[in-house]
């Protein structure tokens, strides 16, 4: 589980290509040192929920399926992409945030971005079939950042 309130911002170093499948390797830079996590601990890259293996000080590398590859934005991204990283939670930690699974279901659009008062309203558009699971008031991971929803059309 996650928060969706991004820990740090890396950059994908490499994409190895793997059977149809890819191998990230991930920069995480000083604000993630790795080296704290075991491999096999969950660390979510843009929103989405990867295995992290051969951790370092700087950064870790995951294996990454075509699936998730088709869902998710990490199929957009080549190296020197930056994405959102944020450490999966430990029992007792505080939330801060949402809670957030990031076992993501599909991709959504930016459709307008508009200054609102001291916020900045963001609209987005989804394919219909996920439309029913997106509730007023609720939350919506987007790059692994949650946001709360103001409205619902």
């Amino acid at each position: 589980m996650f928060t969706g309130i991004v820990r740090a911002v890396g950059r994908i170093e490499r994409i190895d290509q793997r059977g149809g499948d890819v191998r990230l390797a991930i920069a995480t830079g000083p604000e993630l040192d790795c080296s704290v996590y075991g491999t096999g601990e969950s660390i979510a890259v843009s929103g989405v929920c990867l295995t992290a293996l051969n951790l370092h000080a700087g950064g870790f590398q995951a294996d990454v399926s075509r699936e998730t590859l088709d869902v998710t934005s990490l199929g957009d991204k080549g190296a020197g992409s930056r994405v959102n990283l944020e450490p999966s939670l430990a029992l007792g930690d505080r939330l801060g945030g949402h809670l957030v699974t990031g076992h993501v279901d599909c991709l959504g659009r930016l459709e307008s971005r508009s200054e609102d008062a001291r916020s900045v309203r963001l609209t987005f558009s989804l394919p219909r079939e996920y439309a029913r699971y997106v509730a007023r008031k609720g939350s919506v991971a987007v790059d692994g950042v949650s946001l709360t929803v103001n409205e619902v059309g």
